[in-house]
């Protein structure tokens, strides 16, 4: 089964900023996020048990494990356990830094080995409130969270995390796996492999109006050959394309503060938005089957569906591509 016939539609509820990132978000304003996430029918949720030590899922869980089980799809990550025990030292996330300084303080074991994979299925499961999952990403063996030590990490992902979803698979149990990674590299070595084979990709922050060029230079023809699907995550960049501050999880640099500029002049001259733009602009590829942006706010939600549906002219994205705003490589909606 592909990824594009498990995910329900093209827009998903992503939901790291639950695990209170950045900000320590009420119960309750997380709850009416996800409600309302619901309410405007969205029915693909993504989540992981880095997000938070566990908190995002739970919040999660709280809302879904109340609806049928088979009227939505979950998504949840491999690669860390979230213990019993509570954390003593300051937790290193790579570049990630205090992404979850407001989370929950438990102790989280970081492994991709077969044990690990299904200890970590185990504690989401728990968790979430459900007794099965849809889709299973290896979260983060890449780059930003290892440095030097990023290979050594996804072979231990391949000989141990990638054959535990792949049996999974096989038997049933989970319709779909793949990696969920903020680099492209990692899904490259993947698709190269002759076993095990994904089902997908969540690629978070490498396809988006600000950054996209790398990923259509190897990754996104590899997948389209061998079709597999992308699910888009960060398609605002962290927040600036949706009038936040932070790109890259943090604060933006004046040099995508002024591109964004360009990008809401455009916008502007034309009567677009810019979240209408990011989020059209990102599911425009062949190999992007959805896209899950985040939210901690009930009135996003609105906004994103709003954005999905809103009619943007095919001026717009000429003018995107003769300002050189997008690759001349990206495919643009309406073959623009």
């Amino acid at each position: 089964m592909s990824l594009k016939e498990v995910l329900p539609g093209r827009l998903g509820f992503g939901t790291a900023p639950l695990g209170n990132m950045f900000r320590a978000i009420p119960d309750d304003e997380a709850r009416a996020t996800v409600e309302a996430a619901w309410e405007q029918g969205v029915r693909y949720y993504d989540t992981a048990p880095f997000y938070g030590a566990g908190l995002a899922e739970e919040r999660l869980g709280e809302v879904l494990s109340a609806k049928p089980r088979d009227a939505y799809v979950l998504s949840t990550k491999v690669g860390r356990v979230v213990l019993g025990e509570h954390e003593t030292a300051t937790a290193d996330f790579g570049e990630k830094g205090g992404i979850f300084a407001h989370g929950n303080p438990n102790r989280m074991l970081h492994a991709w080995t077969a044990d690990a994979a299904e200890r970590s299925i185990e504690g989401s499961l728990e968790r979430l409130g459900v007794d099965r999952l849809d889709v299973v990403w290896v979260h983060d063996i890449a780059q930003d969270f290892h440095g030097d030590l990023w290979v050594q990490k996804f072979e231990e992902a391949r000989t141990g995390a990638f054959r535990v979803l792949s049996r999974l698979r096989d038997e049933g149990v989970i319709k779909a796996w793949g990696l969920g990674v903020n680099k492209t590299e990692p899904i490259e070595m993947t698709l190269a492999l002759d076993e095990p084979k994904p089902d997908g990709f969540l690629l978070a922050g490498r396809y988006t109006l600000l950054d996209h060029a790398h990923a259509l230079q190897r990754l996104l023809p590899l997948a389209a050959e061998q079709h597999v699907g992308m699910v888009v995550g960060g398609p605002y960049s962290s927040g600036i394309l949706a009038g936040g501050a932070h790109f890259e999880y943090r604060q933006a640099p004046q040099e995508i503060v002024e591109r964004v500029g360009r990008l809401k002049d455009l916008a502007a001259r034309h009567g677009v938005s810019v979240k209408a733009a990011a989020l059209q602009f990102s599911l425009a590829h062949p190999v992007a089957v959805a896209a899950v942006p985040g939210a901690t706010r009930p009135g996003r939600i609105a906004e994103d569906v709003a954005a999905l549906d809103e009619r943007v002219p095919a001026a717009f994205w000429h003018d995107l591509r003769a300002a050189n705003l997008v690759s001349p490589a990206a495919p643009l909606p309406g073959g623009a």
